[in-house]
């Protein structure tokens, strides 16, 4: 029975990520980001280095995802690719030293700019329902 409900997840989770539009994917690569520095502090305070180290380059990985979407022709994305390089520098120093600090303030710039991407759907979507110019 247990497995039936993982493997219904698990085809839900693709389902969901095959049929999701861009701005929903890279909301999705925000939460995970989110998800595996949550994981990565806690693997700090338990001092498991292997499940940290795990952690904290999954959330680089992301990170490094985002980057490589960026539309360069847009002078907003040369900011958001300076950012995203910091945080990657940032996470690095994080794993090195154990330092909860430095993911929590990396931690703060993805879940700002999630929920400003979730706004930016939001809006969007707005717009597309109602006709309504933005």
């Amino acid at each position: 029975m247990i497995l039936a409900a993982q493997s219904a997840h698990q085809a839900y989770k693709q389902n969901s990520v095959t049929t999701a539009s861009p701005g929903e994917l890279t909301l999705m690569l925000y939460n995970g980001c989110i998800k595996f520095l949550h994981k990565g502090k806690l693997a700090i305070e338990t001092k498991d280095v292997e499940l940290k180290n795990t952690n904290l380059l999954k959330a680089q990985a992301i990170i490094s995802e985002l980057m490589s979407t960026l539309n360069m022709d847009i002078e907003i994305s040369k900011q958001m690719l300076n950012l995203y390089e910091y945080m990657n520098r940032r996470l690095v120093e994080a794993n090195i030293k154990n330092d909860v600090a430095i993911i929590d303030e990396v931690e703060g710039y993805v879940v700002e700019f999630r929920d400003t991407w979730k706004e930016v759907i939001r809006l969007n979507r707005q717009q597309q329902f109602t006709g309504d110019q933005i």
